[in-house]
């Protein structure tokens, strides 16, 4: 803490909704002395320098007065409030003055926010909804990335709790493109999946150490997850079969904006692809040589291809 006597500092106090703090009534144009010791939290009139400190000591509530001062006098700071000996009321903030004041950017609703058209606390990007947000077009709480829908995705356009990576629907998602909960992986459909394209549930296995082989249309391979990573099926897959796709307000049916009324904050809404219906128009746009790179896969079988991804050959 630092004591100190000068002219004048600017502040911001905040008082009840009867402009009354710790048995005082304030009102504009006085001011109030105080003699003795000044002590941050012991003696004075207290301020804040910076107008979103004062709401760690006050709720952030429309209701309460909040004013601009000016200290002047003994003047003692602490970390996030001052104390001083003279007190001058110098003006009521309204509310709709003061959020420009405690926020960075425009057009935000709520304390501590950076960026444009925040509503809620601490959110840094633009037209976030909830609390401590980074990103953009994020509804929910602490979100990193952009339009998220959900608590705590990390990624981009989720829809759920806890995902990372993008395009996930579900919670609990790592990966890209899942659609269910707690898998692993991407294009899975379902519960608790690890690997790729799965639909079911709990597809994996328990307590297991090394890279073992793995099946492929339902029978043992001499393929590994690497070999499969590495395949251009894989690539194709990848690259082409997109399971989510964003709709932007624009292109909005009625019946969308009922059933996803967050896309006012996003500016749109994730919408669903059932892996089927993409994988089946991507491969309605291969040439053949792509095609190949499936049906060439081992232990290739047409009846558990068309069962999983909608192709009939």
């Amino acid at each position: 803490m630092s004591t100190q006597s000068i002219a004048k500092v600017k502040g911001y106090k905040v008082a009840n909704p009867e402009g009354k703090c710790r048995g005082y009534q304030y009102e504009v144009g006085k001011i109030y002395t105080h003699e003795g010791t000044v002590k941050v939290c012991g003696s004075g009139f207290h301020f804040c320098r910076i107008a979103a400190d004062c709401f760690n000591y006050y709720s952030f509530n429309s209701s309460n007065k909040v004013f601009e001062v000016e200290a002047s006098g003994t003047i003692e700071h602490g970390d996030d409030k001052s104390a001083c000996s003279e007190l001058l009321i110098v003006r009521e903030i309204d509310w709709s003055e003061l959020l420009t004041i405690v926020n960075t950017g425009k057009d935000n609703t709520g304390l501590g926010n950076t960026g444009d058209r925040n509503t809620g606390d601490s959110n840094t990007g633009d037209r976030n909804t909830g609390d401590s947000n980074t990103g953009y077009r994020n509804t929910g709480y602490r979100n990193t990335g952009y339009r998220n829908t959900g608590d705590r995705n990390t990624g981009n356009w989720n829809t759920g709790n806890w995902n990372t990576g993008n395009w996930n629907t579900g919670d609990r998602n790592t990966g890209d493109r899942n659609t269910g909960d707690r898998n692993t992986g991407n294009w899975n459909t379902g519960n608790w999946n690890t690997g790729y394209s799965n639909t079911g549930n709990r597809n994996t296995g328990v307590f297991c150490t090394g890279e073992e082989k793995i099946k492929l249309f339902n029978k043992p391979s001499d393929w590994t997850i690497d070999d499969f990573e590495n395949s251009r099926a894989y690539r194709l897959m990848c690259d082409y079969v997109d399971t989510k796709m964003w709709v932007n307000e624009s292109v909005m049916t009625d019946e969308e904006k009922l059933k996803y009324p967050s896309y006012k904050t996003a500016e749109g809404y994730l919408k669903d692809i059932p892996f089927k219906e993409a994988f089946t128009n991507a491969w309605h746009n291969w040439q053949e040589d792509s095609r190949s790179a499936f049906t060439s896969l081992p232990n290739f079988d047409k009846d558990i291809f068309f069962q999983i991804t909608g192709v009939q050959l």
